[in-house]
């Protein structure tokens, strides 16, 4: 899908409209209905860093990017090229814009190293970590920014056993996953339901306030 960067709009950052809207619609059906819908306002200097690790994603990175920057939040898009060979590396260059960053790594460390580094270049509130191959729907956002917005949480954690929609998994790789999951509950006494969970979303101090090691995979149970 090779598709220039003249069909990839870049919606969502006059956060002014967007909370008149949220106003006007709270008048009609009530402020407490329409934060149940995931509709609330934002705040006036609020900014989302998306990060994306990127290698061999020729095929997906073109929709990808449409549907993030369709995304209607104030945001800004990095890109981590890990040293792609499928042409990606090469399809990248035209998608640099005023809210788009793109950092061509010299050598493949794997993608807790892309992170790593895209993670230095963010300047939002808010990091969001999205993969290049449409695994997972950018459509959620708004979901799962409004507890940081809404100042209940410093972190959010995707996962795919829980809520409406489902994505669908091999049975042993879920297996494994419930059984590693588990395991890193025993030890971390948390109440994770998918350790390998999809989406991650950080306040920013509290990213920058964790000592990340791992270069690939490693990253995800870290």
């Amino acid at each position: 899908m090779d598709q220039g960067r003249e069909n990839i709009p870049s919606f969502g950052q006059d956060t002014e409209s967007h909370n008149a809207n949220i106003e006007k619609l709270a008048e009609m059906i009530g402020l407490g209905n329409c934060r149940a819908m995931g509709l609330y306002k934002i705040p006036k200097d609020f900014k989302l860093s998306v990060v994306i690790p990127v290698y061999n994603e020729k095929r997906w990175i073109t929709e990808v990017l449409r549907r993030v920057r369709m995304v209607p939040i104030p945001k800004e898009i990095i890109l981590v090229d890990d040293l792609s060979t499928d042409g990606t590396r090469e399809m990248l260059q035209q998608f640099a814009d005023d809210n788009t960053k793109i950092l061509y790594k010299e050598i493949n460390q794997g993608k807790g190293a892309a992170l790593r580094d895209g993670f230095k270049l963010c300047t939002g509130n808010v990091i969001i970590i999205q993969d290049a191959d449409l695994e997972y729907d950018p459509d959620d956002y708004p979901s799962l920014l409004q507890p940081i917005i809404e100042n209940k949480a410093d972190v959010v954690f995707g996962s795919r056993f829980i809520g409406e929609k489902h994505r669908v998994l091999y049975f042993w790789h879920m297996v494994t996953n419930k059984i590693l999951t588990v395991l890193s509950n025993m030890l971390t006494n948390l109440n994770l339901t998918d350790m390998e969970t999809c989406y991650k979303v950080f306040k920013k101090e509290v990213l920058e306030g964790m000592d990340l090691k791992s270069n690939r995979f490693g990253f995800e149970p870290e």
